[in-house]
């Protein structure tokens, strides 16, 4: 699989921008104090929202949500379209970058997105202007007999199977704890966050913390919550 296969797979982006927000939520819940997987930025900049994934390993994935759409970016460091596999200077992958329209163009070359030499860090990347009716990529010629070259299908997994259940599995296997999936659905329809759901996820979990993290991810809050951290 590919980022080609994926781009009639993925959400739109609305849908997509309330799933990266959910997701960021119940991680931030999750584990509040530490190194979260996924993290959602509200405040960016000014017109800006930003998803992003890092999992500790090296593997990321940042998502730019701009009045003028959506634009994806995905890095498998163990993927033969590495940027660091195949030259003494590290330079993406042909095709993977080079039809991105003017509209995205200035992440491209972005320093949350780059190296400190400059040299985008992405295997994968796919762009959806805000009145296209599907995602777009790149024409890329693939290395052959590797089921997963550029890293999409497991980097967006949670993207392309986008249910409470899905979080579920991969938050008890990465946190070796339970998570009450009713409290999942809960975040996951983006209905506003109390006490009981924070409790539910993490009884241990830092309310203040975990209150301004919804703040900065512009995820809705109870009114007791909201009248207690005022």
């Amino acid at each position: 699989m590919t980022a080609q296969d994926i781009t009639g797979t993925l959400p739109d982006i609305d849908s997509l921008k309330d799933l990266c927000r959910s997701m960021a939520m119940a991680d931030a819940i999750l584990n509040p104090d530490g190194e979260r997987i996924h993290s959602y930025d509200a405040r960016w900049s000014e017109t800006e929202q930003v998803a992003s994934m890092r999992n500790g390993s090296g593997d990321e994935y940042d998502i730019v949500f701009a009045p003028e759409g959506a634009y994806i970016r995905g890095f498998d460091h163990e993927s033969p379209l590495s940027p660091y596999h195949h030259e003494d200077v590290p330079k993406p992958w042909p095709g993977v970058l080079d039809s991105v329209p003017e509209a995205f163009r200035r992440y491209v070359e972005e320093p949350a997105f780059t190296d400190e030499d400059g040299c985008p860090v992405v295997t994968v990347c796919l762009w959806r202007e805000t009145d296209a009716p599907s995602w777009r990529t790149g024409r890329i010629t693939f290395p052959e007999d590797h089921p997963d070259p550029d890293g999409s299908h497991w980097l967006f997994e949670l993207l392309l199977d986008p249910t409470p259940e899905a979080f579920r599995s991969f938050a008890e296997d990465y946190y070796e704890a339970p998570a009450d999936i009713e409290t999942l659905r809960h975040i996951y329809a983006l209905r506003p966050l109390g006490l009981p759901q924070i409790l539910g996820l993490n009884p241990e979990a830092s309310v203040p913390e975990v209150v301004a993290a919804a703040r900065a991810m512009g995820y809705p809050l109870t009114d007791e919550l909201l009248s207690d951290a005022s």
